[in-house]
């Protein structure tokens, strides 16, 4: 089934968004993570058309060419909320499930907490709720697991990042096409500012997130070296509808791109519910 590019203004900024999927559909909202953009989900949205669903895949602040300001306080994620709000605004789309991973998975839980008479239900992978992550930071070693942030934040971590072809991130799982955009000038920057505006200074401030209230999924690979059991599944102390945890076995963090039918499917089934 075709895609269609479009163009969505929000504000002074101007984002990429691919839609599809049959008219008449149920809606789905699909946030992407660091430091892949949208094209992430290209092997789950074929199987989401399949099933009825219509698809909205954002590629957020910093990873739309026309989307990337200046300054590391425009990253903060209130401003990453408020811009997926945009897009379904200007979509003129009232009610859509909510998807994410990877930083898509922190935006959608926000999303989901301070909006949630716009989302009919969320689908994480990877990353729990904030006040989960809070939790396992404590009593696990989810610490030890979060410690590469470190070196995301730090001065010249573009210039890390990007040395011999991306080599590192590369080594951690990304695809060499997967890379390209962030090749792109000020992209690579735009995209670890998201790291510097919210990791830094008072983080559990910045983070804080209240309970989730519509009925979410979390979606979490036993293989994930950055991603603690603990964080995933103690999510659903911070859920306050119906709530199901899915782990899929042997599969690293990429699941967009490495679990794509298990991730499709739950979405299926999330969507099926209401």
């Amino acid at each position: 089934m075709d895609t269609e590019q479009r163009a969505v203004r929000v504000g002074e900024l101007t984002f990429d968004v691919e839609i599809g999927g049959p008219d008449g559909g149920k809606w789905v909202l699909l946030l992407h993570g660091f430091p892949v953009n949208g094209s992430c989900y290209a092997e789950v949205v074929p199987r989401l058309h399949e099933s009825g669903l219509r698809t909205i895949v954002l590629n957020q602040r910093g990873y739309s060419a026309g989307a990337r300001p200046e300054g590391v306080e425009n990253y903060r994620i209130e401003h990453l909320v408020a811009d997926a709000i945009g897009v379904l605004d200007a979509l003129e789309v009232q009610y859509a499930l909510l998807v994410g991973h990877d930083w898509g998975s922190l935006v959608g839980w926000h999303l989901a907490a301070k909006h949630p008479d716009r989302f009919t239900g969320y689908v994480a992978a990877s990353i729990g709720h904030p006040s989960a992550i809070r939790d396992a930071l404590e009593g696990s070693d989810q610490r030890d697991r979060s410690s590469y942030i470190k070196d995301f934040i730090a001065e010249g971590a573009e210039k890390t990042l990007l040395a011999r072809k991306g080599v590192l991130l590369r080594r951690a799982g990304v695809s060499a096409e997967e890379l390209v955009p962030l090749s792109e000038p000020g992209a690579m920057t735009a995209a670890l500012n998201w790291y510097r505006a919210n990791f830094t200074g008072d983080i559990a401030a910045n983070l804080a997130c209240g309970p989730v209230e519509v009925p979410t999924t979390m979606v979490w690979s036993d293989d994930d070296p950055t991603s603690s059991r603990e964080q995933a599944a103690g999510s659903s102390r911070y859920c306050y509808s119906e709530y199901r945890f899915c782990e899929l076995p042997g599969v690293d963090h990429w699941i967009p791109q490495h679990a794509a039918p298990a991730l499709a499917s739950e979405i299926a089934l999330r969507s099926a519910v209401f």
